[in-house]
């Protein structure tokens, strides 16, 4: 089956990666902003569509209005559920659609999500495949750039 969707534990992922937002709390809205306009460009050069899930009572306030899209969705747990219970879900309910990744260092979520038929991934391992992906889409809108200017100077 191929993957359908990429479920994304945000509070988890940036845990593992304080240096996407050094400034920042890794619960605050400015660390939240940095990961989901890194997850965004990830989504862009991978095709598979993210839903990035934070634990709390809705969006905090003050929390700035981050669009959800269907390539990149966002959401909040509300009262009385947490992230990894809105994963497990979600994980469940996409089983007929095709397989699903989670990306958490959490154990139990993990077992649970393998449990349902899901296919999990750590955090640092998730980091190391983000930065290879844009790594490589940099490199190729590199050379891209390279041929068109050639190509513009030859008078194509």
């Amino acid at each position: 089956m191929a993957l359908v969707r990429i479920l994304i534990d945000g509070y988890s992922l940036l845990h593992a990666w304080r240096e996407l937002s050094p400034r920042n709390a890794p619960h605050s809205a400015g660390a939240r902003e940095a990961l989901l306009a890194v997850l965004t460009q990830y989504q862009d050069a991978c095709g598979i569509p993210l839903t990035v899930f934070f634990d709390g009572q809705g969006a905090p306030s003050g929390t700035p209005k981050t669009p959800s899209t269907r390539q990149v969705e966002v959401l909040y747990s509300r009262a009385g559920q947490t992230a990894d219970d809105m994963i497990e879900r979600t994980a469940y309910r996409m089983k007929p659609f095709g397989e699903v990744l989670a990306v958490t260092d959490d154990h139990a979520e993990c077992d649970t999500v393998m449990s349902v038929g899901g296919l999990v991934q750590s955090c640092d391992s998730f980091v190391a495949q983000i930065r290879a992906t844009l790594g490589e889409m940099a490199e190729d809108v590199k050379h891209h750039n390279r041929r068109e200017r050639e190509r513009f100077r030859r008078g194509e």
